[in-house]
C-alpha cells in the first residue's frame, strides 16, 4: 500500500464518496437485518447456484452453524459500514467488504441457466451489483483515502 497519496481535491473526495456510498450500504443492508427478527440467511443459502452451492446448503441445513452465519453477516455489514464510513480500520473494512461480496457473489452467481427463487434487480450476464461493488473496493483499496480522511489519519 505504498505509493502515491498526494490526491487533488476533487480525487479525494470522490473517493471518499464512494467509501461512504459503500458503507452506507452494507450498514443499511446489516441494520435491516438486525431489526427484522425474522430475517435469515436460510433462503438465500438453499438457492444457492455455482460450484459452492453444496457448501452453501449444508450451512443452511444445519440449525447452529445457520445461527453462526447470520450472525457474522448481520455484524460483518455493519461494521464493514461503520469502518467504511468513519474510515476506522479502512484497509480491514475494505478487505473483509470484499471478502463478503465475493462469498455473495459465488453463492448467486449471475450465469446463464442459472434461475433463483429470490428474483434479481434485473438481468444480468457475469456482472451485477455484488462485482461492481467489490471492483469499487478494490479501487479504494489501492487508493488509500484513509490516509488522508477518517479516524485512521489520527490513529495511524
Amino acid at each position: 500500500m505504498t505509493g502515491k497519496t498526494n490526491y487533488s481535491n476533487s480525487q479525494l473526495t470522490l473517493l471518499v464518496v464512494l467509501r461512504v456510498l459503500i458503507g452506507w450500504h452494507f450498514l443499511y443492508e446489516g441494520l435491516s437485518k438486525l431489526v427484522n427478527p425474522d430475517w435469515s440467511s436460510v433462503a438465500f443459502l438453499l438457492d444457492s447456484k455455482g460450484v459452492f452451492s453444496s457448501l452453501f446448503s449444508s450451512l443452511a441445513t444445519n440449525p447452529n452453524v445457520l445461527k453462526i452465519v447470520d450472525f457474522m453477516n448481520i455484524w460483518g455489514l455493519i461494521l464493514i459500514g461503520l469502518g467504511l464510513i468513519l474510515g476506522l480500520f479502512t484497509r480491514i473494512s475494505i478487505i473483509a467488504g470484499i471478502a463478503l461480496l465475493g462469498i455473495y457473489y459465488l453463492s448467486h452467481p449471475p450465469m446463464v441457466g442459472f434461475s433463483f427463487s429470490v428474483p434479481s434487480e434485473g438481468s444480468y450476464l457475469w456482472v451485477n451489483k455484488n462485482l461492481i461493488e467489490l471492483a469499487a473496493l478494490s479501487v479504494l483499496l489501492v487508493f488509500p483515502t484513509w490516509k488522508k480522511t477518517g479516524i485512521d489519519r489520527f490513529i495511524f
